[in-house]
């Protein structure tokens, strides 16, 4: 059939015109909405400018064809074999290209948003600055394809094969990226922030000044990265392998890393201020300093040996110690759940629940959190359910109070640890204030439990320990059992040689953080 032959039929209402011939033929400008051309040859065919929205070309040969600014929104190109093809700014908006062929096909900001291409083969395609925002790429080849600067917004990349990829300043923020192969990728410059890339193979790959925040790295192959200036803040690490990565001047403010293996890596320059220090592989590891201003402003920077820093990064989690001097029964531990939930809402620095050990005298309750900052915060609020709860809180403000104004210089370091930890403190003074009054908020307080002495211990990052509260009668039977479980009143710090005992722990407490 020949190309007027073709062009007639189609203009009189037919549409069925599969596999046929159309090879080299020139369709440039027609259009051809609705037709289907499935299995048909139009390998060297023009069709460039051509409308071919909804239409059929499944299983159809389109090599070497040219369709530079033609309209495929929609159409049905699954199995489709369109290899070294010219689609240069072709729509093919919410396309279905499963399992089709475009090796070494021109795609250059071509609009393909929502198209399907799941299992499409695009080995060494030139996909730069190409729209694929929502796209389905999950089991695609793109091993050797070009996509610099492409929009991949939201994309579905699952277990896609990029191996040795270009995304140079590729959109990919949002973008599903798991257990995808993006070995030796360039990622320079990308936005990668929000997406998930849990277990994704980024071995060697170049991610140097990428966006990373709030993404999914869990359990992430990192080997031989390069991360520097990389933004990693509130970032998923867990588990994550950099051995031999570079993260140098990579942000990594309140990124969470435990467990991960940072064997032999470098991470000069890095801002770490809330990151988790604890569970980390360090052997071999390179860093020289580090940034821990909350802002990563190099306000605060800290030098140290290779010694030092081995010991920096074998940190401990830092926790608040609540011994209660009585067993846990089932009526205060609803109790204490439901207390600490309802002060969780207000301060989710708390959501972790404690762990709680019960003996037959006394129970253990322990508060993990993440930061050293959050020690007397944490504490302040977690000790309101108790009878001892009011003159601890009253001991820690009057122990900071007396600090800042004491008449004797303080390090520094100690300044600076004392500001990170009067913020947060002030903030849950306000907290409480506003809901301690909610209703069912104190119905802990009429528990038996909670009216035993108690000894509130806090325990930094570096395992140093500060008695933060031990009530007079804690660990001692009184004939009187009354007197057990209704402790006389605590007293607050008043001696002078009792505050300068207090105030000299509490700094060196604060001398071991890092």
């Amino acid at each position: 059939m020949t190309v007027e032959e073709f062009l007639q039929q189609y203009a009189a209402g037919v549409r069925n015109f599969a596999a046929i011939n159309l090879s080299e033929a020139n369709l440039s400008g027609v259009n051809l909405s609705g037709v289907n051309l499935s299995q048909a040859n139009l390998s060297v065919a023009n069709l460039s400018g051509a409308n071919l929205s909804d239409a059929n070309l499944s299983a159809a040969k389109l090599n070497v064809a040219k369709l530079s600014g033609a309209n495929l929104s929609k159409a049905n190109l699954n199995g489709a074999i369109l290899n070294v093809a010219n689609l240069v700014r072709a729509d093919l908006g919410e396309a279905e290209l499963m399992g089709a062929s475009l090796i070494r096909a021109e795609l250059i900001r071509a609009d393909l948003s929502g198209a399907n291409l799941s299992g499409a083969n695009l080995t060494g395609a030139d996909l730069s600055e190409a729209t694929l925002r929502s796209a389905n790429l999950s089991g695609t080849n793109l091993s050797e394809a070009n996509l610099r600067g492409a929009l991949l917004t939201a994309a579905s990349l699952e277990e896609a094969n990029l191996h040795g990829a270009e995304l140079n300043r590729a959109d990919l923020g949002a973008a599903d990226l798991r257990g995808t192969e993006l070995r030796q990728v360039n990622l320079g410059l990308a936005n990668l922030s929000g997406a998930d890339l849990s277990g994704a193979n980024l071995r060697w790959a170049d991610l140097s000044g990428v966006n990373l925040s709030w993404a999914n790295l869990s359990e992430a192959k990192l080997s031989g990265a390069n991360l520097s200036g990389a933004d990693l803040s509130h970032a998923n690490l867990l588990n994550a392998s950099l051995v031999h990565a570079d993260l140098s001047n990579a942000n990594l403010i309140k990124a969470d890393w435990a467990g991960a293996d940072l064997t032999g890596a470098t991470i000069t320059g890095a801002k770490l201020y809330a990151a988790s220090r604890f569970g980390l592989k360090t052997e071999g590891l390179i860093c020289e300093w580090v940034d821990l201003s909350p802002d990563g402003d190099r306000t605060q920077i800290y030098r140290f040996s290779k010694a030092e820093a081995k010991k920096f990064f074998l940190q401990t989690l830092p926790t608040v110690r609540i011994i209660v001097d009585a067993p846990l029964d089932q009526d205060a531990n609803l109790a204490l759940a439901f207390t600490y939930h309802q002060l969780a809402q207000a301060y989710p620095v708390i959501s972790r629940p404690p762990s709680i050990e019960v003996s037959d005298r006394r129970t253990t309750l322990t508060l993990k959190i993440d930061s050293d900052e959050q020690l007397f915060a944490t504490a302040y609020l977690a000790v309101f359910p108790f009878d001892d709860g009011a003159i601890a809180q009253k001991n820690i403000l009057t122990l900071i109070h007396q600090v800042k104004e004491d008449a004797e210089p303080i390090a520094i370091k100690d300044q600076y640890w004392l500001e990170q930890i009067a913020i947060p403190l002030e903030q849950v003074v306000k907290i409480l204030a506003k809901v301690k009054t909610e209703e069912g908020l104190n119905k802990a307080k009429k528990d038996k439990f909670f009216r035993a002495p108690t000894q509130i211990v806090l325990t930094n990052s570096s395992a140093q320990a500060l008695n933060l509260y031990d009530h007079p009668s804690f660990g001692k039977r009184l004939i009187n059992s009354s007197a057990a479980i209704h402790p006389a009143q605590g007293i607050a710090i008043k001696t002078k040689k009792n505050t300068r005992l207090t105030t000299t722990g509490l700094l060196n407490f604060l001398n071991s953080f890092h």
